[in-house]
């Protein structure tokens, strides 16, 4: 049931006034999300009447802003709201009522979803160019990746995963009462065992290191077979015991179960691919945890390739984020440009009077679109080897101006990642990564409105 405000508590006026006074940053904020259209997003969320009253929405939005301001885990986001005077009050939780506690904001956040989320960044712009705050006469963008929260993936890590994993979800169906008499030999210790025996092939110094590395991962994929052809017959037979006993926890592992077996036999034919020889595998399977975090090469010394999701970044001349968008594997940053602007342009009013952008968004046929939406001075870079008439534009003074400002998009999502969480993604999935990245989005753009408001 929603509830949108908590009781008042008197016992604050009790305290001392210097024990009752929150930080200056903290102040701010609180009164600027007393607003109606930051409750609006959650409407869809609660029921108006039915169900337990939920945590009031003024407290949730405010413990979101504390646990993606200080990158904090739910258990130690209200461990430190309950040690902390001020960020009780801000929050406004009573002293006398306790902190909501963690599993029940997890619970929270999984329900709301993307759309609550973008609602609520959409609701917070609005209001700063209400405010005055957010102009966009200038604008700048860039594409980053947001790392997935796994390991660095090899196929005979993932085989043995998987086939450790369709164990562990074929114990559960058979103890929840389903296929019980039908055979099924667990062989996670054999595909464990071989998977130890590859870390200490790779101490090797000699040139056979790779062929055994191969022939051991060949074995670890006749193992996984074997396991799917025995995870068939326990999916058939609990799907049967399924349509005669309904129950939602079934339902839930035999989905879970039909999942994992078909990310093991496209692991398969990924590792048959990569032993015959072809190392350039599209659309490549990297994790079963997040089946939809992808390889992604930005051409970093440092790290080659990362795995997870490309995000990108537009940010206006006063710092604020004023259009993300988070996607799977790594798509073209060109086709994305004219889209960001024209989004940017429906939230302000107007076109930005000035656009830069690395080589990636740098085309002919963007410098036409922006120029008949309106966008008067572009400072796109373009690649490969450009003309004489081009060459003279690019070093132009006025164009090198712009080129030097387009750095500093680096610098903020430098900043992004360090202080906003960024750089990795603690929810899995495409949904999850772009909730992670519009609460850190949400968080940043009003820590920003604290030092324009002054």
């Amino acid at each position: 049931m929603l509830r949108v405000a908590g009781v008042q508590d008197p016992w604050w006026e009790v305290l001392p006034e210097q024990a009752r006074q929150m930080p200056s940053e903290l102040a701010r904020i609180d009164a600027y999300l007393d607003d109606e259209r930051f409750i609006a997003p959650w409407l869809g969320v609660f029921a108006e009447r039915l169900g337990r009253p939920s945590i009031p929405v003024e407290t949730l939005l405010r413990l979101l802003y504390l646990k993606h301001r200080y990158q904090l885990g739910y258990e130690t986001l209200c461990r430190e709201v309950a040690d902390s005077l001020s960020w009780r009050r801000f929050c406004r939780i009573p002293l006398t009522s306790p902190v909501p506690h963690p599993t029940t904001l997890i619970k929270l956040m999984r329900r709301s979803g993307t759309q609550t989320v973008e609602q609520l960044n959409a609701a917070l712009l609005g209001k700063l160019v209400e405010d005055k705050l957010l102009r966009c006469r200038k604008l700048r963008i860039d594409t980053t990746v947001i790392e997935a929260d796994i390991d660095h993936p090899t196929d005979a890590d993932l085989l043995e995963h998987g086939v450790r994993k369709l164990g562990r979800l074929v114990r559960r169906i058979k103890a929840a009462g389903a296929a019980r008499r039908t055979s099924f030999r667990d062989r996670s210790r054999s595909a464990g065992r071989r998977l130890k025996e590859i870390s200490r092939t790779l101490r090797w110094r000699t040139g056979q290191a790779l062929g055994e590395i191969d022939r051991l991962t060949g074995e670890i994929a006749t193992v996984a077979r074997a396991t799917l052809r025995d995870v068939a017959a326990v999916e058939r037979n609990a799907l049967r015991a399924l349509g005669k006993r309904p129950s939602g926890r079934l339902a839930h592992l035999v989905g879970a179960l039909a999942e994992t077996a078909a990310g093991t036999r496209r692991l398969l034919e990924q590792t048959a691919l990569r032993l015959a020889g072809i190392r350039t595998i599209p659309d490549r399977l990297v994790s079963l945890a997040d089946p939809d975090a992808r390889p992604i090469r930005k051409g970093k010394p440092q790290h080659p390739t990362q795995f997870g999701y490309t995000a990108l970044v537009a940010e206006d001349e006063r710092g604020f984020v004023v259009d993300h968008q988070v996607q799977r594997g790594n798509p073209p940053d060109a086709p994305q440009l004219v889209p960001s602007v024209e989004r940017v342009t429906m939230l302000t009013g107007r076109p930005p009077g000035t656009i830069v952008a690395d080589r990636g968004f740098g085309t002919a046929a963007n410098d036409q679109s922006l120029t008949e939406l309106g966008v008067q001075r572009i400072g796109l870079q373009r690649a490969g080897r450009p003309g004489k008439a081009r060459r003279e534009h690019e070093r132009s003074r006025p164009f090198r101006r712009m080129r030097n400002w387009r750095v500093g998009i680096e610098a903020r999502i430098s900043h992004l990642k360090r202080s906003f969480g960024f750089r990795r993604t603690r929810l899995r999935r495409l949904t999850g990564a772009q909730t992670w990245a519009g609460l850190g989005i949400f968080a940043y753009n009003l820590h920003r409105m604290t030092t324009h408001s002054r």
